[in-house]
């Protein structure tokens, strides 16, 4: 494997590794409230 592709393969590793990291930590400092949410109709 060439030198650009390995690089290459790193950066779209990292951004995608990130991107995830960062959903965790976000979701984790804040938490989706669910009484905010309508509640689901019952049916019959």
């Amino acid at each position: 494997m060439s030198t650009e592709a390995t690089i290459m393969m790193i950066v779209a590793m990292v951004t995608v590794w990130g991107g995830l990291a960062a959903g965790i930590v976000n979701l984790a400092r804040h938490p989706e409230v669910e009484d905010n949410e309508p509640m689901p109709p019952v049916e019959l």
